[in-house]
């Protein structure tokens, strides 16, 4: 009975969620209209004649009254326009090279450490195999050493340095004093420490006294949109600002070393990784950014327990904690996308599309032609890159079936996946650099960021390029003193070479 209240108030969302969108337009667009009627009556000379008689007729109060409230009603809409939101410029960290772990150097800690059972680490063995994950990604120097050193301190050293290369490094690329910095919002769903991330990120570039800061926990993977989420709307009221946005992971404290098999999965897919990202609603900041923001939609599945329990962390029977994989978090994943897409699409999809959309939706619904297959949109008549979080190579197959992508579609995520891993809400930011890296991106390219995450959420960033960016220029691109060797062939199945301990 619960589910069906749930299932039936997630559809009236959904069909609110149309009628705010077509409330929208109409509002948003009722003065360009009204404007462009008036130029066409303007050029007939019957209504100018039928004008002009009007105005010998009516009182010159009224005109005057007439023309008060035009004014009146066009600086309400100049003024209750959206505020710009522009992306100055981001970067994304590269660890050290000590911290680079290859699978092979994976299992000779899994076996050292002696927790596995046998069987199990023949499982994270295959996991590895099929991960998409390459021989470059980074893991913390406290759970490369034997025994790990899972300890707060630890955990400090893992996100200090992820924090502050990246911030050190956007600060860099657009030379802005911190002093500027008005706002900042940071997100880490597994790590909160006290002092937060954010206080550290204060204490170490000496952020002004009335520096708005906000840090976000427990979010997942797809915290970074959420991050961005919230600095649009702190940008709506804090005019001319700036917003420092920093997301990553800590796995210091979150490697599993017990035998629950749905908690196994992170350890084969999960590295370092972070990115530090500046926006601004400036006016005098367009002409240097390089993207604008243009649409963000947010789904949450949470009132659903399937899909709250999907990604849950706990500790097993013997005290270890991590966090444990539902079975359902593909269907669960999918169906959280089909409530993005739906409200997303109207906003980013030709008249076309939904058009085709929409007749199929009638042939179904309304004719009861159930042999008609649901039409799903074309998102590449919508934007021309995509940037889809690097969960792993079973999220990645699916999605690219489910929006018929191509794989030159799907290579930013493939390779990011490869050469970093899993770097949980920073990947679609690592995606973008090798878009950038590769030249790929033209003036008025649209790039869609697609983010899911524990809860459970699937969130949509929609981003418009305003200009031409050569990511070869750009010394701090993580991508950059390798992207040659890139795409590489990720073999389906690798073979994964099982350590001899003697």
């Amino acid at each position: 009975m619960a589910d069906d209240q749930v299932k039936q108030t997630s559809k009236s969302s959904v069909k609110l969620k149309y009628v705010k969108l077509g409330y929208h337009h109409v509002i948003s667009n009722a003065i360009y209209l009204i404007f462009i009627c008036i130029s066409l009556l303007t050029s007939n000379q019957d209504f100018v004649h039928l004008f002009n008689l009007l105005l010998k007729q009516l009182n010159f109060f009224y005109l005057l009254l007439l023309l008060a409230i035009s004014l009146i009603l066009t600086t309400f809409h100049f003024m209750t326009r959206p505020v710009n939101v522009y992306l100055v410029d981001f970067a994304c960290c590269k660890p050290d090279p000590s911290c680079k772990t290859t699978k092979m150097t994976c299992m000779e800690r899994i076996v050292q450490y002696g927790t596995f059972t046998k069987e199990n680490v023949d499982f994270q063995k295959k996991i590895f195999e099929r991960s998409g994950v390459g021989d470059e990604t980074y893991l913390p120097r406290s759970v490369i050493r034997v025994p790990p050193n899972p300890t707060i301190g630890e955990a400090r050293k893992e996100v200090e340095e992820l924090m502050f290369k990246c911030v050190d490094e956007v600060i860099a690329k657009t030379g802005i004093l911190t002093k500027e910095i008005g706002l900042l919002v940071v997100n880490c769903s597994v790590f909160n420490p006290l002092p937060s991330l954010s206080a550290m990120i204060v204490n170490r570039y000496k952020l002004r006294g009335n520096v708005v800061t906000y840090n976000l926990g427990g979010m997942g993977c797809s915290a970074g949109l959420i991050s961005i989420d919230l600095a649009k709307d702190l940008l709506k009221v804090h005019l001319n600002s700036y917003a420092l946005v920093v997301s990553m992971e800590s796995i210091t404290q979150n490697w599993y070393c017990g035998n629950n098999r749905s908690m196994l999965i992170p350890n084969c897919l999960f590295r370092m990784g972070g990115a530090a990202i500046l926006l601004s609603n400036k006016c005098n900041d367009r002409g240097r950014s390089k993207y604008q923001l243009s649409h963000i939609v947010r789904t949450h599945k949470g009132a659903d327990d399937k899909s709250y329990k999907c990604a849950y962390q706990h500790e097993d029977e013997t005290g270890y904690r991590g966090v444990a994989l539902s079975k359902d978090l593909m269907a669960v994943a999918g169906e959280a996308l089909k409530t993005n897409i739906t409200t997303l699409g109207p906003l980013v999809l030709p008249f076309s599309e939904q058009l085709l959309f929409l007749a199929t939706l009638v042939g179904k619904k309304v004719l009861r032609l159930h042999k008609i297959k649901p039409y799903i949109p074309d998102f590449k008549l919508a934007f021309e890159h995509f940037c889809i979080h690097a969960g792993g190579r079973a999220v990645l197959d699916e999605l690219e079936k489910n929006l018929d992508l191509s794989p030159y579609h799907m290579e930013p995520s493939r390779m990011t996946l490869y050469r970093f891993g899993n770097t949980s809400s920073s990947s679609l930011w690592y995606e973008l650099a090798y878009l950038e890296a590769k030249g790929r991106i033209q003036k008025n390219d649209r790039i869609w960021q697609i983010g899911f995450g524990s809860g459970f959420k699937c969130n949509s960033t929609v981003w418009r390029a305003l200009r031409s960016i050569d990511g070869t220029k750009e010394p701090k691109n993580a991508w950059n003193d390798e992207i040659r060797s890139f795409p590489v062939q990720v073999p389906r199945v690798e073979t994964v070479v099982m350590p001899t301990i003697g």
